[in-house]
């Protein structure tokens, strides 16, 4: 029997936001629309009333939000439209009611899912198609109608054994040029005829799953083939001079710093899923970012979802427990008109939604807290949103194991396999263009939390058990890559005829490249394996023995008797050609640019420019506090609503020691266009003073990178990256900080049109003592404010040059020993002279103080040091290095003699309720002047969009 369940919420928050997102799609006539979810279910025997009702009221609904009714859905005096997943796409929540019935014992009992939208007011066909397509469905992964979508259950799953040959060894280039690109392998026609030639030299042609998993394997995603490239960079000054460089390496350049630097408590570097440094003399930390660009342009809510699950696989593939997520995401701009808008890309602001959903979606059902991260804005990231994605992770010292042994058992836990995700690691070494959703849209992987966290329980006990001799995520390609990876040393055989499915028909190439999620690879030794399966069971995670490491060397996989990989790993790992490219970056001429006149409306408009506004209406979707380890939260002050600098984080179970841990990040996209080389210093610098400035020690400091760039076969977009990566380097040993970890994503172009280079660099870093950290918000009237370090007189890459359009491209010098002003902001912070600190970033030291007020509510006068510049540049300006201080009038000798040339009182917390910013006189030191008087109302409305409270 079938019966469909209909659940309506009481009060219809997800129907309000479709109503007053219409009129920004252009549709006025939208009035009411009731949101109701569908679920079908059926069984083979009886399916009672009672059992209906069980499974309702203790699974389905929450009587306080919602109620459920049973059969057709009634008529409405509108329009509706159901939305459900394509066949193929995972079902997350069908899958869950099933297993929750099960537990109820309802064995037979199979569930599909469908969103009901009853559109009421006066709507042509016109308008209930833009609705439907711009605000309720995603083509590429869901199906849509008007009326009512007939239910999809899943069939039970099993193989197409079927393995193709796939015809090489006679084909021209231009064959294979086509063949790359029909089968999305994502391969130059160097790589290909290096594959052509060795299944000739061995008498025949590779099956469709050695095609795959060469492509996977070599792809730019995985292999991060441009970072291993030979590069000659020519570098074109902007007096004309030419140099050209060799670089052997940028991967290897960056490597080489962090062996260069050595710190003591550095435990692992870019030889894992993420890096290690040590936190006390019982625990590691562990620290890993990830990007999730090409999947979240085509889904975002998906791309977004599974990008947070598989950092935190990540983490979990050096056995830590995750304990805090990050995510700094880059839009298009949100009031974006519809006319600028590419052909076959998602309004930004649909895809800011989507992706924000995500986060909050997979992060909040894991319990785990997101704690620090960042919103750009820009009309570059229009055709790829970027989204990366970071977790932090706990483990004991010497606690992971790294080495499979021969014999071991190759298992996987978690998730079924399904399509979702195949082409993922090609795809995203690849261009997007308008046919990318259509091409690839299998590419998307679906998210599961609840899985995942099962896996969570289980590789936390099975590590303390010490029950596997190795562990990795499945990840880009899936079990190619996991256990392709795993396995380069000894050799594997795998069988994978007992590999739970999701639905049936997959071929034994689809179920080995699969990047389904929520999946871990481990080398079991076989004594250890039913004490694994039992601790699976206990925890209702699926476990599959799928093969055993060999000491081969070769990789074999069968599907039953099917022969469908036969293949050495030295060829898999070693035989990919090293590209040897050429790049070139030009230095742009230095632009005059004519400062506008200062007045209040200045600093209001740089508080209100989205770059520089309150994210809390995002922030606030995310749990900062699950966990209980939460010390500096995203949002400070008295209101808690004042921005936060870095993220300070108490470890449950590290009671022992007063020591914390400091995620801070660092982001200045507007700067790369300009200067890459300064771009990396810059977001270094970010990082580390944000750091800082809420009591990290800035000796204890790991770095990790990620690049989101352009197509590198470009030779500008190569030269900027290798700009980048220079300042990289310099900038580790000019701070002494070595990277730890990273991640390239490249070929971040729709239809030419490249993202601006972007770096994010996220620093790790100690508090000493908790009890010492601070926040922007903690000052009172008649505290001391105090500025560290000196402006610039460049406005290139600032937000007031975005605000004001000037045509700056002179950036802010990077400095050239910023070690010692940190160690004397971090000495005053750590003696307890410092009762509020905050960067200037964004917007400059007027922005700073802004926020600083804000955050406090109280109001501040200050005389801003001119260093040399206008009072606009003085204000607005972005130089790197620059904190404002607070402390108590009582310790300004103190803090004077700790400070020493890095810092200078400006000014003082007042009670006026007024922010009052003057500058400077060019020589001497008294005010020239008063400039800008700003209510702290109408600071605070500017800033986060609310009046006073």
């Amino acid at each position: 029997m079938t019966l469909r369940v209909t659940v309506t919420p009481h009060r219809d928050a997800e129907g309000e936001a479709v109503v007053a997102s219409a009129p920004l799609v252009g549709v006025t006539g939208l009035v009411d629309c009731r949101v109701s979810r569908i679920y079908h279910l059926e069984s083979t025997g009886d399916l009672s009333d009672a059992d209906v009702d069980r499974l309702c009221s203790e699974v389905l609904v929450d009587p306080v939000v919602a109620q459920y009714s049973t059969g057709e859905a009634d008529p409405v005096e509108g329009r509706a439209i159901e939305v459900a997943a394509l066949a193929g796409v995972t079902d997350v929540e069908a899958r869950e009611l099933e297993r929750a019935a099960q537990q109820l014992g309802l064995e037979e009992l199979r569930v599909s899912t469908a969103i009901r939208y009853d559109l009421i007011g006066d709507l042509d066909d016109k308008a209930v198609a833009t609705i439907t397509r711009r605000l309720l469905a995603n083509d590429t992964i869901e199906q849509s109608c008007e009326g009512s979508l007939p239910p999809t259950f899943v069939a039970q799953a099993s193989a197409d054994t079927k393995v193709e040959s796939v015809p090489l060894s006679n084909l021209s280039d231009a064959e294979l040029e086509i063949l790359s690109s029909e089968r999305v392998l994502s391969l130059d026609i160097n790589e290909m005829r290096v594959i052509q030639a060795y299944f000739d030299r061995i008498g025949r042609d590779p099956t469709d799953a050695e095609l795959e998993t060469l492509a996977q394997t070599w792809s730019e995603h995985c292999v991060h083939k441009t970072f291993r490239a030979t590069i000659e960079l020519t570098h074109v000054a902007a007096d004309g001079q030419r140099t050209v460089t060799q670089h052997n390496g940028l991967l290897q350049a960056l490597r080489e710093v962090t062996e260069e630097l050595d710190p003591w408590w550095l435990r692992s570097a870019f030889v894992d899923d993420a890096g290690i440094i040590a936190f006390d003399d019982e625990f590691d930390l562990a620290f890993k970012v990830e990007t999730h660009n090409h999947p979240s342009a085509l889904e975002p809510f998906g791309g977004a979802n599974t990008g947070v699950g598989g950092v935190v696989r990540d983490i979990l593939g050096v056995s830590a427990r995750p304990i805090a997520c990050t995510n700094v995401l880059c839009f298009g701009p949100a009031d974006l008109p519809d006319e600028r808008l590419f052909t076959g890309v998602l309004h930004p602001r649909r895809v800011r939604d989507g992706v924000v959903a995500g986060i909050a979606d997979y992060g909040n059902k894991l319990g785990l807290p997101t704690v620090n991260g960042a919103v750009v804005y820009h009309e570059g990231y229009v055709g790829n949103p970027l989204v990366y994605c970071g977790a932090l992770g706990l483990l004991r010292n010497g606690a992971h194991p790294t080495a499979a042994r021969v014999g071991d058992r190759v298992v996987s836990i978690g998730g079924r396999v399904g399509r979702d995700g195949i082409h993922g690691a090609t795809f995203s070494s690849a261009t997007m263009d308008t046919s990318t959703a259509d091409s690839v849209g299998a590419a998307v992987q679906i998210g599961d939390p609840i899985t995942e966290k099962g896996c969570i329980e289980v590789v936390e006990r099975a590590c303390q058990a010490g029950l596997y001799n190795a562990i990795t995520d499945c990840g880009a390609g899936g079990f190619s890559s996991a256990i392709g990876e795993m396995g380069e040393d000894l050799g594997v055989e795998i069988n994978l005829e007992g590999v739970r499915l999701k639905y049936p028909g997959l071929q034994p190439w689809e179920i080995w490249l699969s990047e389904a999620q929520e999946r871990m690879v481990m080398a079991v030794p076989v004594e250890s394996l039913p004490a694994l399966e039992k601790l699976c069971d206990d925890w209702d995670v699926e476990l599959t023995d799928l093969g055993s490491f060999t000491g081969s060397g070769d990789l074999l996989v069968r599907h039953g008797n099917t022969s469908v990989i036969d293949m050495s790993m030295d060829f898999l790992h070693n035989g990919l050609p090293r590209r040897e490219m050429t790049a070139t970056w030009v230095e742009p001429s230095p632009a005059a640019v004519k400062s506008p006149p200062v007045t209040d409306e200045i600093l209001l408009e740089l508080l209100a420019h989205p770059d520089v506004a309150s994210k809390e209406d995002i922030v606030r979707r995310y749990d900062h506090e699950v966990r209980a380890g939460t010390v500096v939260r995203p949002f400070v002050g008295r209101n808690a609503d004042g921005p936060s600098d870095a993220a300070v984080v108490k470890p449950l179970g590290t009671n022992r020691t007063p020591l914390a841990a400091v995620l801070s990040n660092g982001l200045c996209p507007r700067v790369g266009k300009h200067d890459p080389y300064a771009m990396a210093l810059l977001a270094l610098d970010e990082a580390v003073r944000n750091l800082v400035a809420v009591g990290g020690d800035p000796d204890r400091v790991a770095l990790l990178d990620n690049f989101c760039w352009g197509d590198p076969t470009k030779s500008d977009r190569l030269g900027s990256l290798v700009r980048a990566v220079q300042g990289c380097t310099d900038g580790a040993r000019r701070y002494a900080m070595p990277f730890i970890s990273g991640k390239d994503s490249l070929f971040n172009e729709f239809e030419g049109r490249a993202i601006p280079p972007t770096l994010l660099i996220s620093a790790l870093g100690l508090v000493p003592d908790l009890n010492r950290a601070i926040d922007s918000g903690g000052m009172a009237v008649g505290d001391d404010l105090w500025l560290v370090g000196e402006g610039s007189g460049s406005l290139g890459g600032s937000v007031a040059d975005a605000v004001y359009d000037l045509g700056a491209n002179e950036v802010p010098r990077p400095l050239d020993d910023p070690l010692p002003r940190y160690r004397a902001v971090h000495s005053a912070i750590k003696a307890g002279l410092v009762t509020a600190a905050h960067d200037c970033s964004d917007g400059g030291v007027a922005v700073a103080v802004a926020e600083m007020a804000i955050a406090a509510r109280q109001g501040v006068a200050v005389t801003v040091p001119a260093d040399g510049s206008d009072q606009f540049v003085a204000f607005t300006n972005e130089g790197p290095g620059r904190l404002v201080l607070a402390a108590l009038p009582g310790d300004r000798d103190a803090l004077g003699v700790i400070l020493g040339a890095h810092g200078r009182r400006i000014g003082e917390v007042t009670a006026d309720d007024r922010i009052t910013l003057g500058v400077a006189a060019q020589s001497g030191g008294t005010a020239d002047g008063t400039s800008i008087v700003v209510e702290l109302q109408d600071a605070v409305a500017a800033f986060t969009g609310r009046p006073l409270s």
